[in-house]
């Protein structure tokens, strides 16, 4: 037998078993998406269900037949709940591990302690929580909840509902502190006020005498941009002190890492928030959301929180974003996904403001009852308006700062 028809007959073999084996015979490498998550630490109740959202993800991508006849492949870091890991583990994703997207961070100060470094990798990055808005950055794409989206209908609902004055608490980060200027914002532009602001620190868990001065303010309500395990403190005290009966609160970060299944009936019955997700939503793509996180994780769809909703659709936005694109090319699957690309994801249809790199979505006011959060009253398709008014990639594609949005 001459090589050249042994050779073939032994290709010819390799691809009728290719064949049998069907859509897990890959035709090249594994396309690597980089995951920096905090799965352990203060901030792991956020972590967890967010990379049990990525492993889904990607099973569906990949028993769906992958992306460009590729398989797609986790390359995952635990951060630690340590901003320094993410500088770590985001040169280690880039620099060793030559991941293809990476799509992670929890807090905006991890955000923005890797966001520079993908940039100057040219690696695309996708971040999927609820932030403070502003970020304008054609390297980024962000597919979480913003003030405008969020804030803006929450606080108004909390003011028909209590009063016009209302006391702010906030996590002393950029986040916190962007909100509580939100928050003021707000309630003025609603004829309300601020009768007191109080910023914390992520570690700080005795309240005590914040309850004191809340409790000297008066105020209608008091509305709480917390952060974290330890603050979490807050809420217990708070329903310790008597205060829960007296004085009603809401939040826009309460419930996002399931918190509410953690507090009491006692503790938790009545506060409000406003979110793009719950598991109440009836929709086909939230059915089978829950149906396939159910066969995978043995029913326990109960892990599923905001952050792990948004983080699915974020992965699918970018999947469909290679899928159009025909590429891996960074820059071909940016301008892919800013074309205005839209999925019917779990929490509604969910598409691409070109102008931004964020997202038009679904936002929901809902009041924790039993502990579950139930869905009051539904806004249609809310944009990103004030990173709007501060950003257009349109116009400054090399755009890569956040901006601190005059209110």
């Amino acid at each position: 037998m001459t090589a050249t028809r042994r050779d073939l007959l032994i290709k010819g073999s390799l691809l009728s078993a290719a064949a049998a084996l069907g859509p897990r015979a890959w035709a090249a490498d594994p396309i690597k998406l980089g995951s920096l998550l905090d799965t352990s630490g203060n901030f792991d109740a956020y972590g967890k269900p967010m990379d049990m959202a990525t492993d889904l993800a990607i099973e569906e991508i990949n028993k769906a037949g992958g992306l460009l006849g590729r398989q797609v492949r986790k390359v995952g870091y635990d951060t630690q709940s340590n901003m320094a890991m993410y500088t770590k583990f985001a040169q280690q994703v880039t620099r060793q591990d030559k991941v293809d997207v990476v799509i992670g961070g929890i807090l905006s100060a991890s955000r923005e302690a890797i966001r520079p470094l993908l940039n100057r990798e040219k690696v695309l990055y996708v971040y999927t929580p609820l932030y403070e808005g502003g970020v304008c950055d054609g390297n980024t794409f962000l597919t979480g909840i913003t003030p405008a989206q969020q804030a803006e209908v929450l606080v108004p609902f909390a003011m028909k509902k209590w009063g016009k004055k209302a006391y702010i608490l906030a996590a002393d980060y950029n986040y916190g502190q962007y909100m509580a200027k939100w928050f003021q914002k707000f309630l003025a532009e609603n004829g309300g006020s601020a009768a007191g602001v109080e910023f914390f620190p992520l570690d700080v868990a005795d309240f005590n005498s914040t309850i004191a001065k809340i409790q000297q303010a008066k105020p209608d309500f008091v509305l709480s941009a917390l952060v974290g395990g330890a603050h979490m403190s807050f809420y217990r005290q708070w329903a310790a002190a008597g205060m829960k009966a007296k004085i009603p609160m809401a939040s826009s970060t309460l419930g996002v890492g399931n918190e509410h299944q953690v507090l009491t009936a006692t503790e938790g019955d009545g506060i409000l928030v406003a979110y793009n997700y719950s598991t109440e939503l009836q929709n086909p793509a939230n059915k089978a959301f829950l149906e396939s996180w159910g066969r995978k994780y043995n029913g326990n769809t109960k892990a599923i929180h905001e952050l792990a909703a948004s983080h699915y659709q974020g992965i699918r936005l970018w999947a469909e974003g290679v899928k159009k694109a025909g590429s891996l090319s960074r820059d071909k699957v940016a301008a892919a996904m800013a074309s205005g690309l839209a999925i019917d994801a779990p929490s509604g249809k969910v598409t691409v403001d070109p102008q931004t790199h964020h997202v038009t979505l679904d936002v929901h006011v809902m009041e924790m009852r039993n502990q579950q959060l139930k869905v009051v009253q539904s806004f249609s398709q809310r944009g990103p308006r004030e990173t709007q008014a501060v950003c257009d990639l349109r116009k400054n594609p090399k755009s890569s700062t956040q901006h601190e949005i005059k209110l």
